[in-house]
């Protein structure tokens, strides 16, 4: 029982975060241009993994979506691959767990073999959780360096004085809500594949599993027991016999 719903609950994490990594994956907002010392705050832009956008304070959102790959950093193109081969591993390793389900029957499908395939679903959605919190993380790592550099270039040029404002003409940006929903789900996804590979422990039958022997050496006062078994006796007759007579050493036995 505790194994079942071990496994139920990992499958549960696992679909909820394989939900929020494609969700991450899909929205815009990963980057939000930072509005804390512009002067202009009726036009913002904001950026994903598949196109960039500009939205207006009335409520108006112009988006313009990537062309081009080979014109794209490489970055952001390994953050593409990241996502996508953690959603690829994800759906993989839930197709695998809905069959592994020790709460249902299916033909004649034995408890190891369903062990199996939790453990490999479980390996999998690790993977998942792992590849999506990577290429969040290295987004983020991204956008800390822009920030960076940024505010430290605006402190020589790129400002401007409007009605007694200072602002930056130098558009810096910070997390989006996609950062966030990403990490979120990366770590629930991981939490899932750990549960399952609970479960695939708590699945395995008694009579699989390997019973380890004891062995004990042998101490200097042993008796070894001599060997009383009969043994055959052999007559001189069963001798074999040279060509001159002579018998030699040599047995046969005749059947």
């Amino acid at each position: 029982m505790a194994a079942t719903m071990i496994q139920l609950i990992g499958f549960m994490l696992s679909a909820l975060g394989l939900f929020l990594i494609s969700a991450a994956t899909a929205m815009d907002e990963w980057s939000l241009q930072d509005q804390s010392f512009t002067v202009i705050t009726n036009f913002y832009t904001y950026s994903g993994l598949w196109k960039s956008c500009v939205g207006t304070s009335y409520g108006t959102t112009q988006c313009r979506p990537y062309f081009t790959i080979l014109g794209l950093p490489a970055l952001l193109q390994a953050v593409r691959a990241l996502m996508i081969v953690g959603i690829v591993l994800g759906a993989i390793g839930l197709l695998i767990a809905i069959f592994s389900l020790k709460c249902l029957k299916m033909g004649n499908m034995e408890d190891n073999l369903k062990a199996t395939m939790t453990l490999s679903a479980g390996i999998m959605l690790l993977l998942a959780g792992v590849c999506g919190i990577a290429g969040v993380s290295a987004f983020a790592n991204l956008i800390v360096q822009s920030f960076q550099f940024t505010t430290y270039a605006s402190g020589f040029s790129g400002t401007a004085n409007v009605g007694g404002l200072t602002g930056t003409l130098t558009p810096r940006y910070t997390f989006g809500p996609a950062l966030f929903v990403g990490w979120i789900g990366g770590a629930i996804l991981f939490i899932g594949g750990i549960l399952m590979c609970l479960a695939c422990r708590a699945m395995t039958p008694e009579d699989h599993r390997y019973d380890g022997m004891a062995y004990k050496a042998a101490s200097q006062n042993t008796m070894y027991r001599p060997d009383t078994r009969s043994r055959p006796v052999y007559n001189d007759s069963y001798k074999a016999q040279s060509m001159d007579g002579r018998q030699t050493n040599q047995r046969f036995d005749y059947v």
